[in-house]
């Protein structure tokens, strides 16, 4: 993936996950945005922010990843960016219920390593500028 960096929102409430992948995509190309929670990430896109991708957890307080992906497609925030779940929730019904809410991946964090995570995420998004470009 060269040419200009790519924007990804991270959001994570486990703050040593977030500056290390914060740490990791700054790394490969990438403009990082990090938000430790879903209420964060929601003003972020409110405030104007628009990523290519974001990165999000399921499990976190206040709001999980599953209702802040509802909420941003009930607000049409972050409608052009790829969505990507970064989870250890991996039962079938979770990855369901992140593919009825429009997530273009969902990576299983205790399968990936980071570097991994990074490949992975690099591939949905060529995949998916692929797809546009046809």
């Amino acid at each position: 993936m060269e040419g200009e960096k790519k924007k990804i929102l991270i959001v994570d409430d486990d703050s040593f996950l977030l500056d290390m992948y914060a740490l990791k995509f700054s790394q490969n190309n990438f403009e990082v945005y990090a938000a430790p929670g879903a209420l964060q990430a929601i003003e972020k896109l409110k405030g104007g922010l628009a990523p290519d991708v974001m990165l999000m957890d399921v499990i976190m307080p206040d709001m999980d990843g599953f209702e802040m992906l509802s909420q941003i497609n009930k607000e049409n925030l972050c409608t052009n960016c790829i969505k990507i779940v970064l989870s250890n929730k991996s039962q079938q019904s979770d990855i369901d219920e992140g593919n009825r809410l429009g997530v273009s991946g969902y990576i299983v964090k205790a399968n990936s390593t980071p570097t991994e995570v990074i490949e992975q995420v690099v591939k949905i998004l060529e995949k998916k500028i692929v797809q546009v470009s046809k």
